[in-house]
């Protein structure tokens, strides 16, 4: 049954990561037509928003070595938004010789996490974007900026709202278009949620310009996307089957499921544009592929019903 809640937005943007923060914390390569025809059923099943992959030298994820193979394949694609992500310059050059015209960096809001994912403090790690986002803004690409540990960091705890903003802002100041708030490990809960989209607004960041990342480690993704909507959120990031994770943060488990996220959104009446039917099956072909089931529990009650 439809119920709309007042107060929440009308229509929420997916902007689907299974295929990119959801493959690359698989222990093994998924073959490059595999990847590609997941792709396709995302986007025959209306999400409009699919991150691709991953422009990071192979030596660090593996996973997605294929780069350069997968992203031709998807030329097809019209009207799908297909960003990739670029750790620096020589990632930018990468992606924007195969034609990618929607980019992202991947910063720290923490400096533990800084050094372990990136190897540079935070304040060297947004140096290291500098160039990036300016180049990238040079050939008309829109750019995101992800920024994890915004709640709490597995070696530093709870992380300050000050500190989030700040570094936020830094990104934004960069040139960033959007900016991808990451609960990496999964700890935040509403309250704090609100308590960092407030902080962000009184620091003049419009929330137009933020999207949500949360991870469902201790059962509360749906929970803090819900306080996100109601604070004017319109775009969550999601995981069809709820695949992923980080490979550098080991408590950080699965993404949000994006079918646990349609399946909320539709009961709201908010639009999203997504079959859910049609994406449930995508999951659970991708978990054949992958020997495992899925982890979503609207996978698994839809995909059991007669």
């Amino acid at each position: 049954m439809t119920v709309p809640v007042p107060g929440l937005p009308a229509r929420v943007r997916i902007h689907e990561v299974g295929a990119r923060d959801g493959l690359q914390n698989e222990k093994g390569a998924v073959p490059t037509e595999v990847k590609a025809e997941f792709i396709h059923r995302l986007a025959a099943a209306g999400l409009t928003t699919v991150e691709a992959t991953s422009f990071v030298h192979p030596k660090w994820v593996p996973q997605l070595a294929d780069a350069e193979a997968l992203f031709p394949r998807l030329a097809d694609l019209d009207g799908v938004a297909l960003p990739v992500l670029v750790p620096n310059e020589r990632g930018l050059d990468r992606a924007l010789a195969l034609g990618a015209t929607r980019i992202a960096v991947f910063g720290s809001a923490t400096e533990t996490f800084a050094s372990r994912n990136l190897n540079r403090t935070v304040a060297e790690s947004l140096a290291m974007f500098e160039p990036v986002v300016a180049r990238a803004k040079q050939e008309k690409a829109h750019v995101r900026g992800y920024l994890s540990m915004c709640f709490g960091d597995p070696w530093e705890g709870p992380v300050p709202v000050h500190q989030v903003v700040r570094v936020a802002k830094s990104l934004l100041d960069l040139g960033c278009d959007e900016l991808s708030l990451g609960d990496t490990i999964g700890v935040a809960t509403p309250g704090h949620v609100q308590e960092l989209l407030s902080g962000l607004n009184e620091a003049g960041v419009g929330t137009d310009r933020i999207g949500v990342h949360f991870h469902d480690t201790y059962g509360q993704a749906l929970s803090n996307t819900l306080a996100a909507l109601q604070h004017g959120v319109t775009t969550v990031d999601a995981s069809a089957g709820g695949l992923g994770g980080c490979p550098y943060a080991k408590s950080a488990t699965g993404n949000l499921a994006t079918e646990d996220l349609v399946w909320m959104l539709d009961g709201l009446g908010i639009e999203t544009g997504v079959d859910l039917a049609a994406l449930t099956a995508t999951s659970v072909w991708m978990a054949e592929q992958l020997g495992r089931p899925s982890p979503s529990r609207t996978v698994r009650a839809l995909s059991h019903k007669e």
